[in-house]
């Protein structure tokens, strides 16, 4: 007879996001708020947002995953930046909405790995290529600490900013309530042709 199976020591359930501190942030797209978040994975995340949340529902909200080399180095090899500032602008607009910015460069791959990602695609591999050759999925982002801000600010549902069907499979799991989606469109150049038409053809991407 095999022996009972060990009942390990559960700890209490932490929370997997911690309020840390709200601002003022005037911006070139308008006055918004940003609240900064503490999370139970050792990373600090940030929301951008206008208007009085708790309670509110459909809230415009850009899921926005962070970007170095395109939202602040101004690559022209994603679109990364011309989303997060669309989004910005459209939401400066009106009288809520919220831009969370998620903490999962190169589609979750890391930094590191989105460059060696790069000088593969500089060699002739599209994105999703080059993410399989370096034995990757194309997409390894999560959204459940983004619903957990989410319920943290209070939002009751949502309207999502995005071109990515996958997106709202991936809130929606978490409990997050989206009652439709805008598409967030930006203009083309010859640098990320390409990698626009992998997205549409391989991940799906309404462009």
């Amino acid at each position: 007879m095999s022996a009972a199976p060990t009942i390990p020591n559960v700890p209490v359930e932490t929370p997997p996001v911690r309020w840390a501190g709200e601002a003022v942030l005037p911006s070139r797209y308008g006055d918004f708020r940003i609240v900064a978040f503490e999370s139970v994975d050792g990373k600090d995340y940030a929301v951008v947002f206008r208007g009085d949340l708790r309670g509110a529902e459909d809230v415009p909200v850009r899921l926005h995953s962070e970007c170095l080399t395109g939202d602040v180095m101004g690559s022209l090899r994603c679109d990364c930046r011309d989303q997060l500032e669309a989004a910005l602008e459209r939401i400066a607009q009106l009288d809520r909405g919220a831009v969370v910015y998620l903490r999962q460069e190169g589609r979750g791959i890391g930094l590191a790995n989105k460059i060696r990602a790069y000088a593969l695609q500089d060699a002739g591999l599209d994105t999703v290529e080059a993410n399989h050759a370096l034995g990757f999925d194309d997409d390894l982002r999560r959204y459940d600490i983004a619903a957990a801000i989410l319920r943290e600010l209070g939002v009751k549902s949502i309207i999502l900013l995005t071109n990515n069907p996958k997106k709202i499979q991936g809130i929606t799991a978490h409990g997050i309530v989206v009652h439709g989606t805008q598409a967030v469109r930006t203009a083309e150049n010859p640098h990320n042709a390409r990698y626009l038409a992998t997205k549409r053809a391989k991940s799906g991407h309404l462009l």
